[in-house]
């Protein structure tokens, strides 16, 4: 992991501007390698739950924050510095009209700062959505994730009929006997029709999991073959409609700039403008073909 630079001389300068107290030499460093640390944690935890195909991406989005948050640091250094407070330089000849553009600054960057700590919740989100079919790994985190969820029905099925038998989870292969007691605390804590290590709503849970990712295998068998035919075109007055299978998105191309109420409708319906293919375009799905012509006016 990287840790970016962090300007101490900056950060003494600041904290001089706002406070009587002594700066601790490194201390603004020591904060941002405290942050980058926590979300390098993070990083390891979610690498342990999703498919090793989603591990660059993690890194790339720790390296982001990591980059990102010595940036904001600086900044905030730097806008610290701009101006004294005034209990440090009195009021005498004070700079109010520079405190404000300091003070506008300063909100400005916490917006940023909320912006950043957003970083983090994508990594917690990393590999739990849908699996963009049109990423080179589809089927291999398809089938991993499938392989996954299958494992766990598989466990917990088993672990119902080990408790069943023994009314205990000790014994289970791969918990030890402080884990087995845990469990069994919980199960036993548990409403009625829930004492058993994994209730059905919790298999049902994982079966349906496991049809939607097997549904999105054909899914994509479905695309794959889409991507060996030129994309499908239909014209309407105005523009024309392209299934996109290489992209897996259903595009939109007007000659001219579509209507308010147009845009509001495709807007709603979940259709974003790409200024890279000049389209107003949405996946590449039955339901995206059907509001496609409903919004234009096709029969």
């Amino acid at each position: 992991m990287m840790y970016y630079p962090i300007d101490e001389t900056t950060a003494r300068r600041a904290h001089e501007m706002m406070s009587m107290r002594d700066y601790t030499p490194g201390s603004t460093t020591a904060e941002y390698r405290r942050m980058v640390d926590q979300a390098a944690a993070l990083v390891e935890r979610q690498k342990q739950k999703v498919s090793p195909f989603y591990h660059d991406k993690l890194a790339a989005l720790l390296d982001r924050y990591a980059r990102r948050m010595a940036q904001w640091t600086n900044d905030h250094s730097r806008n610290g510095a701009s101006c004294p407070s005034i209990l440090i330089c009195g009021g005498a000849n004070f700079p109010t009209r520079k405190k404000e553009r300091q003070n506008a600054r300063d909100s400005a960057l916490w917006k940023e700062y909320e912006e950043i700590q957003g970083i983090l919740d994508k990594i917690r989100s990393i590999g739990t959505g849908p699996v963009d079919l049109t990423d080179p790994h589809a089927r291999e985190m398809l089938e991993d994730r499938i392989r996954r969820l299958q494992e766990r029905l598989d466990r917990g099925k088993k672990m119902n009929a080990h408790y069943r038998k023994y009314k205990t989870l000790r014994g289970f292969p791969g918990l030890s006997d402080d884990e087995a007691d845990a469990l069994d605390k919980d199960i036993a804590a548990g409403p009625s029709w829930a004492r058993v290590p994994c209730p059905d709503f919790e298999l049902a849970s994982l079966r349906n999991k496991i049809k939607t990712a097997q549904k999105r295998l054909t899914d994509l068998d479905n695309l794959e073959a889409r991507q060996d035919q030129p994309p499908a075109e239909e014209s309407f007055p105005g523009g024309r409609i392209v299934q996109n299978a290489e992209e897996n998105r259903l595009q939109i191309l007007f000659d001219e700039i579509p209507g308010e109420d147009v845009r509001a409708a495709l807007k709603s319906h979940g259709f974003r403008w790409s200024p890279k293919n000049k389209a107003w375009q949405r996946q590449l799905t039955q339901n995206a073909e059907y509001d496609a012509r409903r919004i234009l006016g096709i029969a």
